[in-house]
């Protein structure tokens, strides 16, 4: 049996999913998309999920009137794919819509939209353990905080992790640390949380929103400016956060250890924290 796609308004069975190739999603990456966690059965954060996906629709000009309708159509996939029992997601992508190749916005042309659920287990071993992770020089664009099908340059960089058998590439712009390929970077050092703070330079990610609100409600201190390079390798822990991530240690840049090469305490207090709100 077929996994169960929903596009346009149908759910179907994927090989009968068609798309035509004159979608501007195909021609010029033009559509967003969003990808949300269940918890067996249960969305985690979904409305911060929806408000990020309005902002990046409003950001390019795409009007899809139906985010209300976007919970059932979740729903309906996870439970059409048999995955209420089970660590999933679903990934929703939204373009712009069919129109012959022009390099404007064309006027009245009605958008795609395309979801799926997917198997979305905790890398177990991963977050207990922690991983490699490389640098980079951050290559994208500079409307990082859209979220964006163009994913080229983001491809490339965490291709050049798996080659290094790392976990994820940490990005660096100016000689500061950004983010990862797909995720969130926090540093920690005698005890203060850091992250890079909200720009056009970085995602607004959602595990970044609830770890900020987790260090709030504990009393960790938090500081929202951006991390050097040189700092990086001088940190006690490293944090790597995303929807699939989670909340994943770092224990390695590049050939060089973070702290005492194993998870630190406050990143296994946010794990915990993290964990008893999902």
């Amino acid at each position: 049996m077929s996994d169960i796609v929903y596009l346009n308004g149908k759910y179907l069975g994927r090989e009968d999913a068609k798309i035509s190739p004159d979608d501007r999603g195909f021609l010029f990456a033009d559509g967003v998309y969003e990808v949300a966690k269940y918890y067996y059965g249960k969305p985690f954060r979904f409305d911060d999920h929806i408000n990020r996906l309005q902002r990046s629709l409003s950001e390019i000009g795409i009007e899809y009137a139906d985010i209300s309708g976007l919970f059932s159509v979740f729903k309906k996939l996870i439970e059409a794919n048999k995955m209420v029992d089970k660590h999933a997601g679903v990934y929703l992508q939204i373009s712009r819509g069919t129109y012959k190749r022009v390099h404007h916005f064309p006027e009245d042309i009605q958008a795609t939209v395309y979801a799926y659920a997917f198997v979305l287990p905790s890398f177990t071993e991963k977050l207990e353990n922690g991983i490699k992770v490389i640098t980079n020089e951050d290559i994208r664009w500079h409307r990082c905080d859209i979220k964006s099908v163009s994913l080229l340059p983001n491809t490339m960089l965490f291709n050049k992790a798996v080659e290094h058998n790392a976990g994820e590439c940490i990005l660096i712009r100016d000689g500061l640390v950004t983010e990862a390929t797909h995720s969130s970077v926090f540093g920690v050092k005698d005890g203060i949380v850091y992250t890079h703070p909200l720009s056009n330079l970085i995602l607004p990610g959602i595990t970044r929103k609830v770890i900020l609100e987790i260090c709030s409600t504990h009393g960790i201190e938090v500081q929202e400016r951006a991390i050097t390079e040189k700092e990086l390798y001088e940190l006690d822990e490293i944090i790597i956060a995303g929807t699939g991530s989670e909340v994943t240690p770092a224990i390695q840049v590049n050939d060089r250890y973070i702290g005492n090469n194993k998870p630190g305490k406050i990143t296994r207090f946010i794990q915990e924290k993290f964990f008893e709100l999902t």
